[in-house]
Parts: structure tokens; sequence; C-alpha cells
């Protein structure tokens, strides 16, 4: 069986620099007797890598070498290229490529830590003229350093993770003109090893005292960990884990003791062990994947350092790539906010529910509304800056409706209604030509736990409101307006089979597009002499057309309506992906796309994640808006932390990445 390109670039750097790191006899008689203790277990010791403190292999061929003092671009020779002063440890890389091979890769990113100034580094790699560049620090932490990963995501951004002596952890975005700290996080204290495996977006963790743990490495979202695998007697590794790495399609880890490396496969719901490989000394620290080793059937060679001799071996592993599973051939596209909010004034679950108010005559002047679950209605302009506050109680939805005519001759009047979680009722404000609003009101109802709701406004004129309950359960109220007083009238009642929230109103084709948060988007008539039957037109995890796959997962949240010079569009918030579904709003209801809201690296706006509600017009409301706003509201608060906040994305970006008219 050929030897793969890293094994034998490894026997040929003995001609190397690195052959002077066998300084002693002592050494050398040690190195032999470790290999042939290793050779009666078919693992072979690399005395070309002497004991050099980090190994990282790089495309075609070459290393990345820690020895001593030095940072070392060797080739695949074993002969220097380059070389920078520099203690370092707790190095990662990621090259160019990100993609399947990275043979095409012509540059790499090396993340570490500078041991004599204790600041997180890079060092930029140019594989073609063979250039090692120290690139400036992070922001200095205020923490003693334990562990370092890379972790590049979906948008092919590169992250650092950064770990503490007592499991503070800090994630920093480290593309673009500086690093931005993206959000702290708590590890298990003795966190002191870390990988992210990029293609599953899993970042993971050794507890030396304990196990390995697995954490989502996407900024957005609750940090939840789940074990992989532990010490005994709650699993096979000896004493915890240790040094640790990324296979293909699984993990790698080393027991504390250094006596065995344990591979691992996800399941649903967790982590299976796959193969044990026993190392011929208790002492090995580092454990590297040799990337290209899949290559030869059924097997995979893994690198690992002793401790004790400083010797570096290599050992093959029968492996096979676990199936990878996907949920249907619908893309998922990447889209950037232009813009966000401030961020509300309290603390956890708060905002939730966008509206938009179109400006008379200056769209560039309008106004987004959202609520604070804890607090009540807010008021921003489009660039974000917060103009109102209404203390009004628990809001939860709100919709906003312009230029509603109650009796013939009666001035038009722009109103936003929300229903208030505080007394089950519907909150009613005005709002005056320059975007002022104002409570105005309320209406009562005889649910329990009033929840969503939307508004509808026929083409008879008037306005009309419907509420939901966690029960499931819907009641149509007639808004009416009699000396200025509000009030309502039940015009009917109806029910899906569990808790639902989101619901929107197409005035024009007299249509009610309704989200059941387990079960999907129902379509009905929006006029209530109509009848109450329900179509589902989306279903979670059901297919969404023709070879689409599963691509609402739950919660469904926010709906909202975009309408068209040429096709009305339906936008569905699939929170449980922290996704977006877009589709026609005609039948048969098409699937046109889906995305997610990215990090804006020039304007420093993280991504969004977890949303709840969302508002979408196609008014042209000028600049980079002029297709059209989206508004979503954004669960998590990144770069840098804090309260939630609402995301706007531009109507034309979101064409352009789906392909739409």
């Amino acid at each position: 069986m050929p030897a793969h390109p890293c094994l034998s670039a490894l026997r040929r750097l003995g001609c190397g620099a690195l052959l002077a790191l066998l300084s002693s006899v002592a050494f050398a008689q040690t190195a032999q007797a470790t290999q042939a203790a290793q050779a009666a277990q078919g693992t072979r010791t690399e005395p070309a890598l002497g004991r050099a403190d980090e190994a990282l292999p790089l495309p075609g061929g070459q290393w990345l070498v820690q020895d001593g003092k030095r940072l070392q671009l060797l080739d695949s020779r074993g002969a220097p290229r380059a070389s920078l002063p520099l203690r370092a440890k707790y190095l990662d890389l990621r090259t160019a490529a990100i993609a399947a091979s990275d043979k095409a890769a012509t540059s790499a990113r090396v993340l570490l830590l500078d041991s004599d100034t204790q600041s997180v580094r890079t060092v930029a790699v140019d594989l073609a003229s063979g250039r090692l560049t120290l690139q400036p620090p992070l922001a200095a932490t205020s923490f003693s350093v334990e562990a370092l990963c890379l972790y590049r995501d979906a948008q092919g951004l590169d992250h650092a993770f950064v770990i503490g002596k007592d499991g503070i952890t800090e994630q920093w975005l480290i593309d673009g003109p500086t690093p931005r700290l993206l959000r702290r996080l708590s590890l298990p204290a003795g966190s002191d090893h870390c990988r992210v495996d990029d293609s599953s977006h899993t970042l993971f963790v050794s507890e030396s005292g304990l196990g390995l743990w697995a954490y989502a490495a996407d900024s957005e979202g609750i940090p939840a960990r789940v074990p992989v695998v532990l010490r005994q007697p709650w699993g096979p590794l000896q004493g915890g884990a240790g040094g640790l790495s990324v296979v293909p399609g699984g993990v790698a880890v080393l027991d504390a003791q250094g006596s065995a490396a344990h591979l691992l496969v996800p399941v649903a719901g967790g982590w299976q062990p796959r193969r044990t490989l026993k190392l011929p000394r208790a002492s090995a620290e580092h454990l590297r994947w040799l990337p290209g080793s899949a290559a030869g059937a059924g097997r995979i060679e893994l690198l690992t350092r002793d401790s004790v001799s400083g010797s570096w071996a290599a050992s093959a592993v029968a492996w096979q790539r676990p199936a990878v599973h996907s949920d249907g051939a619908l893309p998922m596209a990447v889209v950037m906010p232009r813009g966000q909010t401030a961020p509300v004034e309290r603390f956890g679950d708060a905002a939730d529910d966008p509206a938009i108010w179109l400006h008379p005559s200056d769209g560039s002047a309008s106004r987004v509304l959202g609520t604070n679950k804890k607090q009540g209605l807010l008021v921003y302009d489009l660039q974000g800056k917060q103009l109102q506050l209404l203390e009004s109680g628990r809001l939860n939805n709100v919709d906003v409706r312009q230029r509603v005519i109650f009796a013939s001759g009666a001035a038009p009047l722009d109103l936003a209604l929300a229903s208030k979680r505080d007394d089950n009722s519907i909150a009613i404000f005005l709002i005056d030509e320059r975007g002022q609003v104002s409570e105005a009101g309320s209406i009562g109802t005889e649910l329990k736990e009033i929840y969503g709701m939307c508004l509808y406004q026929p083409r008879s004129g008037g306005l009309q409101v419907l509420v939901n309950d966690k029960n499931g359960a819907y009641a149509q109220y007639r808004v009416e307006r009699n000396e200025q007083r509000f009030s309502g009238t039940l015009l009917r009642q109806f029910k899906v089979g569990s808790q639902p929230e989101g619901c929107v109103a197409d005035d024009a084709q007299q249509r009610l597009f309704i989200g059941e948060e387990k079960r999907g988007v129902w379509v009905m008539a929006a006029e209530p002499q109509r009848g109450s039957a329900m179509q589902l037109i989306l279903g979670v995890g059901k297919k969404a057309g023709a070879g689409a796959g599963a691509i609402l997962k739950a919660d469904v949240e926010g709906l909202a309506l975009y309408h068209g010079s040429e096709r009305s569009y339906l936008l569905v918030s699939s929170q449980g992906n922290d996704s977006y579904v877009v589709l026609d709003a005609a039948p048969p209801y098409a699937v046109r796309g889906r995305f997610r809201i990215g990090i804006n690296l020039a304007e420093g706006i993280d991504a969004a994640s977890e949303t709840d509600g969302l508002e979408v017009s196609s008014a042209n409301f000028g600049g980079v808006y002029a297709q059209g706003l989206l508004v979503v509201q954004d669960g998590f608060k990144r770069m840098p932390d804090a309260p939630q906040n609402f995301k706007l994305v531009a109507w034309s970006d979101i064409a352009k990445a789906l392909g739409l008219r």
C-alpha cells in the first residue's frame, strides 16, 4: 500500500534542519527503542520530526513546525522555507481552500499563543512564496489562555476560540480589518484542548478530568453541550480527555493518560464509539489527522507526539466516513443584514415582532415598530435609532395598516395593533403623518393566553384583527371606532390543533396564512363568512416540492408577505434551523428558496438566529432598500453581546441570492 504524501514527506525531512533536534545519543537510543516497540503494533516512529513541540501538515506535503523558539515552514523534502523567531503553543490552522480539495490552497492562517507575551496571534502563511507573516495580536484577554482553536463558518469567515484556565471563553471573528469579539461563553474548568469541525459547525472541548464535549460553534444560539465520550466509569477514557483531532465524519480524542485514541461518530442525539487505537506508550499528548490519508481504502492515518520521548509517530486505523445526511436539494443562501436597531432595554427573551410604517411622501423617513415582551412598543428609524418607547405592557405581536377608513367621510387613520399578554387584550396605537406613535385604546378578548395576531383590511373598508391563544384558538374581530373610541365585534372563531403564533393576511386576495409552530403553514379564507376550511401548504419536516426535501423546521414563527410587481411571496421564519423560507403566495404555493442572515463584516453587524417575528414590504424606502425591506427579530445579539434587537435586510439582496423576480 503506497504511503500518502504527508508520510513520505516525514521520511524525507531527516536531511533538513530538524535533524539537529536529535541532539543526543541518549535520545536516539530512546527513539530506536520506541520505534521497535511501535513496530510490533503497526505504528511507525517518524524521527525526522525530532522533538518538535508542534507539527501541522500543510497542502503539498509541507509542514508547519514549532521547534523551541522558532516557527518553521518546511517543504515536502524537509528543508526550511521560512522561519519566525517565536515561542508559541496551542497551534491550529486553516488553509485557503474551504471545499473538497486543499491541493489548490496557496495560503493558510495559523492561530497560536505567543508564549513570551501571552498574546493570541495569527500567522499568515504564503505557501506559494514561502513566507510567514506575524499578524497583530487580538485584544488582550483578562485570563490565562489554556487552549486555542480555529473555526471557519458557512460564510467562509474565520473565528478563534480562546479558552481560559477556569473555562472562561471568548469567540473572536478574526476576518476583516480588525478582530471583533463575537461572544463570551463558559466552558468547563480544565478545558485544555479544543478543535472545530467546520462542516458540522461543532466545537469539541476536552475537559481534562472528565471527557470530551460537543458544542455548537456558531456564535448565534445557546451554547448547549452534548457529551461525546467520558472517563471511566461513565465511559472508556482513562482519567479523562486529552488531545483531539477532527477526522472525516467524526472526532478522535486521546485519553488523559495518552494510552489510546478513541474515534467516534455522531448518531441521533449523541455520539457513538467506532474505533480505538491503542498506543505503544501511555504518554501521547498531541493528536493530528493527516489530511489526504482517507484516500486509501477504508483507512486514515493519525499522528501522535509522545510527551516523554518527544517523538512523533504515524498510525493507520481502519475508518469509513459515515454517510452524510442532507435535509434536501434546496440550497441555503446567506444574505447579509444592511442595518440593525439599537438593542431593547431588557435582557433575555424580550424582543419579539416587528412591523413597518411607510412614510406618505418620503420612504427613507419610514418607521420600524417592534415589541418588547417585557416592556412595550419600540419605534425606530431606518438607521436603527430608537425614537420612542411606549411602556404599554407585555406586547407580543404587532401589525400595521395605513389609511384605514371607518365611516364615510371620516379621515383615514394609520394604526398599529398589538396583542397584550397582561390582560389578554388588543392594544391600539395611532401613527401620525410624521411617524409619531401614541396609545389610542384597546379591545378586550375572551382568550385565556393571548399570543399572536395579524390585521386584515377588507376590500369593503374598515379593519379586522385576528388573535390567537396558545391552545390553538383564534378569534376574528371587526375593529370599530365611534366618537374616537375603539371597540371590537367578534366575527368568527376557529382553532388549529396546537400552538400557533404568526399569521398574515393578503388583503387583495382575501387569504389568511397561519403558522402552527409544530406542524407548518396553513392557508384559509380571510373573509369570515367564507368558512374556516384550511389547507396545509408547507409542513414541518415534510417535502416542500419535488426534490426540495424537508426545509421547514419547528418552530414555525413569523409570517410576512412581499407584494412584487410580478409576483407575491410568503416569507416564513423557520426558527428550528435559523432560516427563512420563501414561497409563492398563490397556489400551488411553490417554494422558491431559503436563506440565512449572516454576518456583515464590513458594517460590524452580527447574524440573526431564532427569529420570532418578521415583516417585509415592497415599498421604496430609498437607498439599499429601494426594492423593499425585510425586518427580523434576532434572538441573540452578538458582536458584542447585548439584549436582542431587530435586523434590517435589503429585499434586493434576497432576490439576488434566490433568483427571484
